[in-house]
Formats: C-alpha cells, sequence, structure tokens
C-alpha cells in the first residue's frame, strides 16, 4: 500500500463527512511556490492557491520567516484581553490601505464564515435597521448567520437568515430576467429600487447591502461596468451601508487590491479572509467606527488576531508590493484568458470564459445554443487535469463552471502548462476517452 493510500484510509475511518468537499484523491505532503506534491513525489500545478489562500504561493520564505520569527518571540496573545504590537500594526495598516475618507477600525476573525457571521449580527445593531440585502448564488460562509446570508445551492440544507432578502445577481450570461445584455441597461439595479423597496422591504429597514464584487462560488460572475456603481448611489439615497464581501478576490487576485476597486466604488466595509493571513488562520471586518464600535465584547473569539497570524499577513502585504504581484496578476490573467478563449473556438461544450486577473471562470454546457450546464463534464474536467498534473475544482449555482484562482506569482510558463492541460483533458472528456466512473466517490458539489 502506498503512503497516500494508507492516509486515505485513514482519513475514510477517522474525518467526518460533514468536513470534506473532495474532486479527487490527492494526498498532499508538501508545496512550494505554486506546486504542490504527493507523498509519491508526483508534482501538481496548483490553479485553485487552497480556494485562493496561497495567493503568494506555497512556503513563501519571506512568510515563513515572518511565522518563525514571530513564534520565536511570541507565540500566541489572546488579542481580546491583552494588546500586542503586530495586532495593532495590522489593523493599522488595514485601515490605511481600505479606501475611504472616513473613520475606520477592525475586527478579528479566523475565517470568511465568522466574518460575515459578524455582518449578521452587528449591522442590525449598529444601524437600528433588521434587514440585510444579499445575492443569488452568492457564498459568505459556513456559520448560521453567514450561512443565511447566502444564496447558494449548497446552503439550502439549513434554514436561516429570516432578516435576509435576497437580490438577483447581474449574471450576463444566464439573465436572471431573460435580458438580452446589449439592451439591459442595468435592470438588475433599477429592480432593487423599482420592486423590491416598494414590495418586500421599504428601505429604512435595511442596514447594509452585502456584495461580491465578482461572484466566486457563484460560478465566478463579473458584473457589468454600470451595477456596482448604481448600487453604491442606491445605498448613499436611502442611507443604507454597502459592504464588500472579499474573502476570496481581496489582496490583488483581480490586478487591483480590491475586487472592487476595478469599478471605483468605495464600500463602507470590507470583509477579508482566505489569504489575509498568509497560510495562517486569519480574517478580518475593516470599516466605518459607528459598525465596529457598536458594542463590547459582542462577537470575539479567543485565537483570532493572534500576533503569529497578524505577522503573517503584515509580510503578505510586503511580498504583495515588493513583488509587484498585483500587476503580475493582471498580465498574466489576461494571458490565460485569451487561451483560455482559443479553446472555448476549439470546444463546444465551453459556453463562456470571464474573469478579472486571477479569478477566471470557465462555464462549460450541454450546447452552446440552450446553454444547458453540464455539470457532469465539469467534474470530469477537474478529475481528468487531475490525473495529468493540474489542480482546480468547480462551482456555480449550476455546479458547470471550472474556476482558476491560481497563486498570484504564477508565470507565463505556468499558464502554458495549464492551457496545456486543458486542452488534453477536453479532448479526453469530449471523446470519450474518459470513464465517468472515476468521478463516483469525488464528485465534489455533486452533480
Amino acid at each position: 500500500m502506498s503512503k497516500s493510500q494508507a492516509v486515505i484510509q485513514k482519513d475514510k475511518a477517522y474525518v467526518g463527512d460533514v468536513l470534506k468537499l473532495r474532486f479527487n484523491p490527492l494526498v498532499v505532503e508538501s508545496g512550494k511556490g505554486a506546486y504542490l506534491y504527493d507523498p509519491e513525489g508526483r508534482e501538481y500545478l496548483d490553479f485553485s492557491a487552497g480556494w485562493g489562500v496561497a495567493s503568494t504561493g506555497y512556503g513563501h520564505p519571506k512568510i515563513v520567516e515572518a511565522v518563525a520569527r514571530q513564534t520565536e518571540k511570541l507565540s500566541f496573545a489572546s488579542t481580546i484581553t491583552v494588546y500586542n504590537e503586530e495586532m495593532a500594526a495590522l489593523a493599522e495598516h488595514l485601515c490605511r490601505v481600505v479606501p475611504g475618507d472616513f473613520e475606520k477600525k477592525v475586527w478579528y476573525g479566523h475565517s470568511g464564515s465568522d466574518a460575515n457571521e459578524f455582518l449578521a449580527k452587528i449591522v442590525p445593531l449598529a444601524t437600528g435597521r433588521p434587514r440585510i440585502l444579499t445575492f443569488v448564488g452568492s457564498y459568505h460562509g459556513q456559520t448560521m448567520g453567514s450561512y443565511g446570508m447566502s444564496g447558494h445551492p449548497a446552503q439550502s440544507h439549513f434554514i436561516g437568515g429570516g432578516n435576509v432578502v435576497k437580490l438577483p445577481y447581474p449574471n450576463c450570461y444566464r439573465c436572471p430576467f431573460a435580458k438580452e445584455e446589449d439592451s439591459c441597461g442595468n435592470f438588475c439595479a433599477e429592480y432593487i429600487e423599482n420592486y423590491i423597496f416598494g414590495s418586500v422591504c421599504p428601505p429604512e429597514q435595511v442596514g447594509a447591502v452585502v456584495v461580491e464584487a465578482i461572484q466566486c462560488d457563484g460560478g465566478d460572475i463579473v458584473p457589468p461596468d454600470a451595477f456596482l456603481p448604481a448600487l453604491r448611489e442606491i445605498c448613499d439615497a436611502h442611507g443604507i451601508w454597502l459592504i464588500f464581501d472579499e474573502v476570496k478576490i481581496g489582496l490583488g487576485r483581480t490586478g487591483k487590491m480590491f475586487g472592487f476597486e476595478n469599478w471605483n466604488v468605495i464600500p463602507d466595509a470590507v470583509v477579508l479572509g482566505k489569504p489575509l493571513g498568509g497560510g495562517q488562520p486569519l480574517s478580518a471586518v475593516v470599516g466605518r467606527k459607528e459598525l465596529m464600535d457598536a458594542g463590547m465584547g459582542l462577537h470575539l473569539f479567543t485565537t483570532a488576531g493572534n500576533p503569529t497570524a497578524c505577522a503573517a499577513s503584515l509580510a503578505t502585504f510586503k511580498v504583495l508590493e515588493e513583488e509587484h504581484l498585483l500587476e503580475n496578476a493582471k498580465e498574466v490573467g489576461e494571458y490565460l484568458v485569451a487561451g483560455m478563449k482559443k479553446l472555448q473556438e476549439k470546444y463546444e461544450v465551453i459556453g463562456d470564459v470571464r474573469g478579472k486577473g486571477l479569478v477566471i471562470g470557465m462555464e462549460l454546457v450541454k450546447d452552446r445554443e440552450s446553454r444547458e450546464p453540464a455539470a457532469d463534464l465539469a467534474a470530469m474536467m477537474s478529475y481528468r487535469s487531475y490525473e495529468l498534473g493540474l489542480l482546480y475544482y468547480y462551482a456555480g449555482i449550476h455546479s458547470n463552471v471550472l474556476e482558476f484562482t491560481p497563486p498570484l506569482i504564477i508565470t507565463k510558463e505556468d499558464a502554458d502548462k495549464a492551457l496545456e492541460i486543458l486542452d488534453k483533458s477536453l479532448e479526453d472528456i469530449t471523446t470519450g476517452k474518459f470513464s465517468p466512473e472515476k468521478i463516483a466517490e469525488y464528485a465534489g458539489w455533486g452533480v
């Protein structure tokens, strides 16, 4: 029995299924840069970056050094009861880097889930308005408050968020209102003002609109350019806070530090996670003082914002700047999209390719005319590419969008390797050379 097989057997015996979302039988032993290695020494180019966490790659020496130095100096201090330099320094940096000409403060957590849970709890208290507006297709987390804010079918098992109203997100490839893209105008934004506020909930009951600048788990959907600025105008007109969930695309992935900056929109608060800790568990909400000072000790966790995680985060910001990773994300991202569009010309099952920087979605369909989602093909593609040495997963409310969120350090040579494997995977899947039985145990979101 190989070491990988032994680990898989132990996992099956002792790790609960409620924790698992498996797309292939990969066992990871080590990682370096944009590559992961299994116990048998096989190499995999990681175009997921662990769902966007490893944005600076694996084992970056500057982040490793920061973690080692901080662990030796002060490995832990509970931020909720004592002060420490690293926590305060990171908070100051976050308040400076997040746009907005108003007084800001920071809250710390461990993940995007508990950060969005902060919004579910504190926004109604801080504003005196009970309702929160979110979007269909959104994915805000796995705690009950963040779960209730989400609009993804994978989060339909539990009932929550009775104060949450979910709005249609503008997906121009699959318009929720069956509009034509060139004649739609800004219907999704107008729908909020003209219908939601008039028939579902008055605006004076709404404390915040929480939105992803690009909907990742919803299918890597990039909104039309007019949408987010219009959303800002609607919120301003009614005294509603506009809050961006940047857990997955924040910190440079789109070619800007924050995704919303691509549309020159200023938020009232920003939710951060995944890459924020440089591989350490860390999340944050950065926003208006009125939100952050709504009460004392209302949403706190013993290990959140610990000095080791904050030191790793400060090092991550330095790497982003010193190695020009935002610029690289934009340049290599455009190169990748161009290559994927060439594949789209070759394979009819590719219905759409979209993205900004290094968050890219490739939507698979049964045929281009009907646009029927091809979830089975997405699952097979993810598995076949894994066999060939490329890692990525699929997303979307129909489970048919291949999602690419590689480390921001990737090169055009890495992109060429990925495109070559995608080409081979598409050829094998569309010509029947791949056995669908292989994915029976590794169907990810389910097909």
